[in-house]
């Protein structure tokens, strides 16, 4: 029983897999500054435009810049034990493939199931932000969309004094205004419906990728120069705004690291912990480095630079963005899908605003279309080893797309980015994404131990220690997320794992294959 649960996929079988479905030979082309301008232009997206202000407001206040380097260093750890198995399958792929190929089919199953988490939910995420983003750049074309049709279900909004944003009504917000003299409860209140902006979002993407649009080479690096550029013109906007402003930066800042409120990360050191959770969906997107291994000249050398690289680059950006948006506007105010909005507002800067919100949505755009695009790939790759049905794995007859799949993902996502807030979806991201992490760290231990003579191109260094702390940094951070996340995470996984006793352990052609081999064997 148990050697048929984790029963392994040969990687002369991967390979042959490849060929069939007409994959190419990776030709080793990128060097360092190639890798690190990849995990760049991936990672930057929803954490840096969305997330930093909710868990500033939320979490740890201006402290959010401690969270972010947290989070920033179980990525490293998570990164070099990815860049391991990522070379050693010769072909590009998922965690879900590295898995089955090295920890077997039920492992493959629980990260392929998980990297749902991180592909569905994290589109309707980022769905959120993209809404928040497009309704404030509405607002300044004078077209106000209700609060009621641009939230989630049951959020509790206000309208600020002198503005015609909306924000989440929370405890701290109403101690905040009262300091300034205003009572919230004579401001305008709503209550949030159904983020109908989003899921349109989601709809629109949806269709697209039916009808087989793809993004371009070309088209990828101009979204990676507007992301960049705006998180660029934020800072130089943000930092000249503060150095005219110094008393407002140091009331703001003070104290940098608001007490406890008595409960577990309800901010002092336990909030940056949860905080660290929560922003780790900020990271999400360097795994795409990894994934490269087969093509980079180096790999043993330049993997190393792409992720570390990649990861420094990003958590200084992190940190500015996060330091500079706390100094300017208080951090109780921040608990808005649009935070980078509400900071290019505070500066006066008129004629950055639109910029830096078209380029924003721009940005949260691109990254949306890769995860819904890349959802039904892991459902396609999944039903064609036998572990989801054959519908799964049906292509468009004119598109030659998955379009059941992606119809099915976009349908589930539109609801899932209406119904719920950026923090609940946030988390959940950030904590199937953790797990997925842990257990790669994990794989990497275990298979240096247990096959320690495997070709390995690219080897993690410091083995266990490496391995050991990326374990132990995710699952610290996953401690640290609300006991609510861990409930969904738990019945989540509970789910996929009756479907693959009920559906996918039948099924599995890998488990038929070896079967056959017995008959013949015998």
């Amino acid at each position: 029983m148990a050697n048929q649960l984790f029963a392994r996929k040969s990687i002369d079988q991967l390979s042959a897999d490849a060929s069939i479905e007409g994959a190419h030979n990776l030709k080793r082309t990128l060097g360092p500054v190639n890798l690190v301008a990849l995990g760049v232009g991936a990672i930057i997206g929803t954490g840096i435009f969305v997330l930093t202000g909710s868990a500033a407001a939320q979490y740890t206040g201006p402290a959010i810049v401690i969270a972010f380097i947290l989070a920033g260093l179980g990525c490293a750890f998570a990164g070099l034990c990815y860049a391991e198995f990522a070379s050693m399958i010769p072909i590009a792929g998922s965690a879900y493939t590295y898995g089955y190929a090295t920890l077997g089919e039920f492992v493959a199953w629980i990260i392929g199931w998980d990297l749902i988490l991180e592909y569905l939910f994290g589109a309707a995420t980022v769905a959120v932000g993209w809404s928040g983003y497009v309704v404030s750049f509405l607002r300044d074309l004078g077209v106000n969309v209700p609060p009621e049709w641009s939230n989630a279900s049951g959020v509790e909004l206000v309208q600020l004094p002198g503005s015609s944003s909306w924000v989440r009504n929370t405890e701290q917000l109403a101690v905040s205004l009262a300091s300034e003299g205003i009572d919230i409860a004579t401001l305008p209140h709503a209550t949030g419906i159904f983020n109908l902006v989003a899921a349109i979002s989601i709809a629109l993407i949806t269709i697209l990728l039916v009808r087989g649009m793809s993004e371009s080479a070309r088209f990828n690096n101009f979204a990676v120069i507007i992301k960049v550029g705006v998180v660029l013109l934020f800072i130089l906007a943000g930092a000249n705004y503060l150095f005219g402003h110094p008393e407002e930066a140091a009331a703001n800042w003070t104290p940098f690291l608001p007490e406890n409120q008595g409960g577990f990360g309800e901010y002092g050191w336990s909030g940056i912990i949860r905080a660290a959770g929560v922003i780790f969906f900020a990271y999400i997107g360097f795994d795409a480095v990894s994934t490269t291994a087969q093509e980079a000249k180096n790999p043993q050398k330049d993997m190393p630079i792409g992720i570390l690289g990649s990861l420094i680059i990003c958590t200084v950006l992190y940190i500015l963005v996060s330091g500079i948006l706390t100094a300017m506007v208080p951090y109780s105010q921040l608990n808005v899908a649009e935070p980078i909005a509400v900071g290019i507002e505070k500066t006066g800067y008129t004629f950055l605003r639109d910029l830096v919100k078209i380029g924003a949505i721009a940005g949260l755009s691109s990254v949306m279309l890769v995860m819904l695009m890349s959802q039904p790939r892991i459902f396609y790759t999944m039903s064609k080893d036998g572990l989801l049905p054959p519908i799964f794995g049906k292509l468009h007859p004119k598109f030659k797309t998955p379009h059941v799949s992606t119809i099915l993902t976009g349908t589930v996502c539109a609801v899932v980015a209406g119904a719920f807030s950026v923090d609940e979806l946030g988390h959940l991201v950030s904590i199937g994404t953790l797990l997925a992490f842990a257990i790669v760290c994990a794989g990497v231990w275990y298979l240096r131990v247990k096959e320690p003579d495997r070709h390995r191109p690219f080897k993690t260094p410091f083995v266990p220690l490496i391995p050991i702390l990326g374990i132990l940094v995710c699952v610290g951070m996953m401690a640290g997320l609300p006991a609510e996340t861990w409930y969904r995470l738990l019945g989540w996984m509970a789910i996929g794992i009756a479907i693959y006793f009920l559906y996918g352990k039948k099924h599995s052609k890998l488990r038929k294959e070896n079967a056959e081999k017995e008959q013949y064997a015998n």
